[in-house]
């Protein structure tokens, strides 16, 4: 029961009212009484009140048209009805029409607290499932979908396009690449965003699991089944259905699969009642499917029904140029989580960043950065921040065997071979690099990024020192 809760009693027997709200308050809750109901409206409005006790029966408007007034202009305020015993047809009435619950008089005071108590919380529940619908779809929204290279705005592009139909779409790319956050930016960006998003992990469950999980079961259709139960088709009806790692499900799991993409039905396991739901299928996947088709692991014919829209989000090497756009987004958001003063990297910090393979994607690039932001004690993020990350990486044998001779170089081999051999000689500091060789860190930093999509990685390794 919260103290802060704010009920509004409405009753034309003014002793009935006041001894309500007497009781009420010593319950700890905010409670005001008027004695009709447009008083009573008036004082809903001043007091946002969470929770309305009204009597059924009173002169002018009575409880059934305050109920209806009510719900028009706030939908979300709990309406508890109160009556007498020969008026409990016209309670349950108005139930249905969107009261709550009723009581009758004379009121039991322990069943009168009961219902309010389980009102309030009701509203409780309701508005944080509004607060976290609200969070769900800020979060997944476009405008909070980071990349500005080509290849990530065609994702972006595509998703917009094919959000509005019910087409199925086929997610592919490597682990961490963020596949689950695309499925659910597709689904919040369509007519479905009201409806559920329901995600099967496939690769994490074996067959006889995965099977009764998305179709459901019937009681006694396996050991342990010891009651009915519904599936994840079921449950997502009227929204979307996210199978993560398509290319791990059995052939057994694959036939029903395509069953239901061909004839949109299936049936439990261990039950012959046929069940018909409007889902809409979005799939995800790292394994190269062509491939386990020619092996024989996966049906050619339901690849090419979940592969109406294929969507390759492309990993981080491909796309150095978001590094920068991405990190600054997690440090922003790791500063703010755990109270850090933390506001910037270094130019050295963000070359180390733009230098590494990243096999991990996404995932691995946020879980670095929230690690540098928890451990820092300064404002700016430096390489020392980042201890898990190669620090220096060796010249790569293409660069170490290039040859550089004047005249008969071209002017962007040697632009290379100078910007190659200072990192080297003085350890890898694009910073120092820079003032040495007369230009930006950031153009330091471009180029590097410029030949390790040729070459692979270049930052210099620094040399021993001499005895």
């Amino acid at each position: 029961m919260s103290p802060k809760a704010r009920i509004v009693v409405i009753d034309d027997e003014v002793n009935a009212a006041t001894a309500l709200e007497t009781l009420l308050k010593e319950d700890g809750y905010e409670v005001a009484s008027a004695h009709d109901a447009h008083s009573g409206l008036a004082l809903i409005e001043q007091n946002d009140a969470d929770v309305v006790l009204t009597d059924l029966r009173m002169p002018g408007m009575d409880g059934l048209q305050l109920l209806t007034k009510l719900k028009q202009a706030r939908p979300q305020t709990m309406v508890i009805l109160m009556t007498a015993y020969g008026t409990v047809k016209n309670a349950v009435r108005a139930m249905k029409n969107g009261a709550e619950d009723y009581l009758s008089k004379p009121l039991d005071v322990e069943e009168l607290e009961v219902v309010v108590e389980r009102a309030i919380e009701k509203k409780r529940l309701i508005e944080e499932t509004r607060q976290l619908r609200e969070r769900v779809a800020e979060k997944y929204k476009f405008e909070n979908m980071l990349g500005e290279s080509p290849a990530m705005l065609h994702a972006f592009k595509t998703i917009r396009q094919v959000a509005p139909s019910s087409a199925s779409v086929l997610l592919l790319g490597e682990s961490g690449t963020g596949k689950e956050l695309f499925a659910q930016a597709l689904h919040q960006a369509g007519p479905r965003r009201t409806r559920p998003f329901v995600k099967v992990a496939c690769a994490a469950l074996p067959e006889t699991l995965l099977e009764s999980e998305l179709f459901g079961h019937e009681k006694g259709a396996f050991t342990g089944a010891t009651n009915s139960r519904a599936g994840r088709f079921e449950t997502a009806d009227g929204g979307t259905l996210f199978l993560d790692e398509i290319g791990d499900i059995s052939p057994t799991v694959q036939v029903k699969l395509l069953r239901f993409l061909e004839e949109r039905e299936f049936e439990r396991v261990g039950g012959n009642r046929t069940f018909k739901v409007d889902v809409r299928i979005v799939c995800a996947t790292h394994r190269d499917l062509p491939k386990m088709i020619a092996d024989g692991a996966f049906r050619e014919d339901l690849f090419y029904r979940l592969n109406v829209i294929e969507i390759r989000i492309p990993p981080i090497r491909e796309r150095l140029s978001d590094v920068p756009l991405l990190a600054h987004h997690f440090l922003r958001e790791f500063a703010k989580r755990n109270g850090k003063e933390v506001r910037d990297l270094s130019d050295d910090a963000m070359a180390l960043l733009l230098s590494q393979p990243w096999p991990g994607n996404v995932r691995q690039l946020e879980n670095v950065i929230e690690r540098a932001v928890v451990l820092a004690e300064e404002a700016v993020l430096t390489p020392t921040h980042f201890p898990t990350l190669r620090q220096t990486l060796e010249v790569s044998e293409a660069s170490r065997s290039v040859k550089v001779a004047i005249p008969g170089s071209s002017l962007a081999s040697i632009e290379r071979e100078a910007i190659l051999r200072t990192l080297e000689s003085i350890g890898g500091s694009t910073s120092q690099a820079a003032k040495i060789l007369g230009v930006s860190p950031r153009k330091i930093q471009y180029k590097l990024k410029e030949y390790q999509r040729g070459t692979g990685a270049v930052v210099a390794r620094p040399r021993a020192k001499k005895a």
